[in-house]
């Protein structure tokens, strides 16, 4: 299983120009199986594509693990004034 980074983007709402985009992770076997997976986690409207998909495996040095530890997702966001 590896973790990745998803950038899905897809249709905005009625009376909109361009399209939403968000950044998802999810955890998979492989890049065909990840898509599927964070395309599940979309949260905006109608159906969302892949505009880029990265396996992590190391950041900064660090080795990204992977363990069993409950379900859903725990992440926390931090916005521009924090």
């Amino acid at each position: 299983m590896h973790l990745y980074a998803a950038y899905l983007g897809g249709d905005l709402g009625p009376g909109r120009v361009g399209e939403d985009h968000e950044v998802v992770f999810v955890v998979a076997d492989d890049e065909l199986s990840a898509r599927r997976a964070a395309k599940a986690k979309w949260g905006g409207q109608g159906r969302p594509h892949v505009d880029a998909l990265t396996r992590v495996d190391k950041i900064d040095g660090y080795a990204i693990g992977l363990t069993p530890g409950g379900e859903g997702d725990a992440t926390d966001t931090v916005g521009y004034n924090e």
